[in-house]
């Protein structure tokens, strides 16, 4: 009987683990797409004072208006982008974030650095 008990444990384990690698290898090829809002600096240290306005509890878009050297009119806002329309490092980022809230903002941390500069990224939403 146990070998029945630990061989269904991990046909379960291995089933399911396995399953679940496939929907999420085949998801971001059908179309994912995220909302992102972000706050591009050309220099590092500009980032940096970003990024403690941010944890200081400055909200995202304000931060974005006052740092961003793009979008800033938005408050960051890029909307939705999707999976092949964004630069990898950026792309991998947005896609591996959490969806965030107003009560409870997630963003990357340290920022991501692109052929644009730095990025601190923040997701809205995924479909």
């Amino acid at each position: 009987m146990p070998p029945k008990g630990k061989g269904g444990k991990a046909g379960k384990g291995a089933a399911s683990g396995g399953a679940e690698v496939e929907k999420k290898e085949k998801a971001p090829k059908g179309g994912t797409s995220v909302k992102v809002r972000h706050i591009l600096c050309e220099k590092h240290g500009k980032c940096m004072e970003a990024m403690e306005k941010l944890k200081a509890g400055v909200r995202f878009s304000e931060v974005a208006s006052q740092y961003s050297e793009d979008k800033a009119r938005q408050g960051g806002d890029l909307g939705w982008m999707t999976r092949g329309s964004m630069v990898g490092p950026f792309q991998e980022a947005a896609f591996a974030l959490p969806i965030s809230s107003m009560d409870k903002p997630v963003y990357t941390d340290p920022p991501v650095k692109t052929k644009f500069g730095y990025h601190i990224i923040m997701v809205e939403g995924k479909k």
